[in-house]
């Protein structure tokens, strides 16, 4: 029988002709035709492994399935942070993902237009708007998602003893839709901190939310409760683009189960009680 030739591989030799020793062989393959030289190795596993189609998740090191959401929900783009043992959901669950979200706030220096707030996810998809309504008498906002569809209404509490927010469903301003209130916790403050109130918390003895940072710094942490929970950083980005169209960027992480809009509704409020304070 008459031996096959076998096609030459990158270093210039046939496989049956390969030197003793060759580190440059990896193959996935079996090799051809059967050695023993052991340095040829074979059936390499993939190294990283591929992500997870979207739909599945990895959480405290156990795979979970999840339905794929009606809407686009922003995809998570480093691995999963410890979630808290339950899911915080104040404006949605439809906000709500069983992974990390990082978001880009891009915020107009100029505001030329009511529309001065862009949120987007890490493939830069829109997520939501953020609008100005202007009025005489008080500050508003509205938290708008990708087809304009209002989410909250955000505006501020005339008469109060701290500068407060109030925050409504959709498009409202009646009471019996507030969800929730963010507050200043001292009058004079060298840094920007808030005590969020859910709607049910009447008392209003211990905050259900704190928010704590510096917008001249450009960053801020959220907080569960009075305690040192995280579910939410922020911090500026610094980019050629921002510097040359006028434009501040920030970079929002919040972490799995966390209502991602409510996140984004407390640093739209942290950004307004700084634009008060600067008039």
């Amino acid at each position: 029988m008459s031996q096959q030739n076998y096609p030459p591989i990158p270093n210039g030799y046939p496989m049956d002709q390969q030197p003793l020793g060759n580190p440059y062989i990896i193959t996935n393959q079996p090799t051809y035709p059967p050695t023993n030289n052991p340095y040829i190795i074979t059936n390499q596993p993939t190294y990283p492994p591929p992500p997870p189609p979207f739909g599945s998740s990895y959480i405290m090191g156990e795979p979970s399935s999840y339905p794929q959401p009606p809407h686009h929900q922003p995809q998570p783009s480093c691995p999963p942070l410890p979630p808290l043992t339950k899911t915080v959901s104040v404006i949605s669950p439809h906000f709500c993902a069983p992974y990390p979200v990082d978001l880009t706030i891009i915020r107009k220096l100029m505001k030329l237009t009511e529309d001065n707030f862009a949120v987007k996810d890490v493939n830069g998809n829109i997520v939501f708007h953020i609008k100005d309504e202007l009025t005489l008498l008080r500050e508003r906002r509205v938290l708008l998602d990708a087809a304009g569809n209002p989410i909250v209404t955000m505006q501020e509490k005339i008469k109060s003893a701290h500068r407060r927010f109030q925050v409504f469903k959709g498009g409202s301003k009646d009471s019996k839709d507030l969800l929730f209130s963010a507050k200043q916790s001292s009058w004079i403050q060298f840094s920007t901190k808030l005590d969020v109130f859910l709607a049910t918390n009447t008392r209003e003895d211990v905050c259900d939310f704190r928010v704590q940072g510096s917008w001249l710094e450009r960053s801020c942490i959220v907080y569960a409760g009075d305690s040192n929970t995280i579910i939410a950083q922020m911090h500026k980005k610094h980019t050629v683009e921002s510097v040359m169209l006028g434009k501040d960027t920030f970079t929002v992480t919040v972490y799995p189960n966390i209502d991602y809009a409510f996140i984004v509704a407390l640093i739209v409020i942290l950004d307004a009680i700084n634009d008060i304070r600067a008039t």
